[in-house]
């Protein structure tokens, strides 16, 4: 019985020793440029509709979007297309846990809106 109760005391005291641990940070991705490489697909344009696409983006430890899926479709094939066709121009600063890059997965809204002046030509 004190095998088995020592035993255990060595067990917890190691899973608390290893909870104790501090977690590294993780900074998420960063997107670098401020330009919007989305392109209102014009025949939605002309019809004034307006929608938004959901991304999920695996953003690489070198800051390339390595893979890109849509998470949440805006029940436009246009929108989605040009938001997924959009992203190969987007750059980040990678992740980071501690002093190391590291790849993550991010969620992109895309929202294509048409501005409070519809008369405005189209992009």
């Amino acid at each position: 019985m004190t095998l088995n109760r020592s035993l255990a005391a060595a067990l917890a005291a190691t899973l608390a020793a290893g909870c104790a641990r501090e977690e590294v940070p993780q900074t998420p991705p960063r997107q670098l440029s401020a330009a919007s490489p989305f392109h209102y697909p014009e025949e939605l344009w002309d019809a004034r509709v307006e929608g938004e696409t959901t991304l999920r983006l695996y953003i690489s430890e070198r800051g390339g979007v390595d893979t890109v899926r849509v998470e949440k479709t805006s029940g436009y094939a246009g929108f989605d297309s040009a938001a997924v066709r959009g992203v190969a121009d987007l750059r980040f600063e990678p992740a980071r846990r501690g002093d190391e890059t590291v790849g993550a997965w991010v969620l992109l809204p895309v929202r294509f809106d048409l501005p409070d002046d519809t008369a405005a030509a189209a992009p």
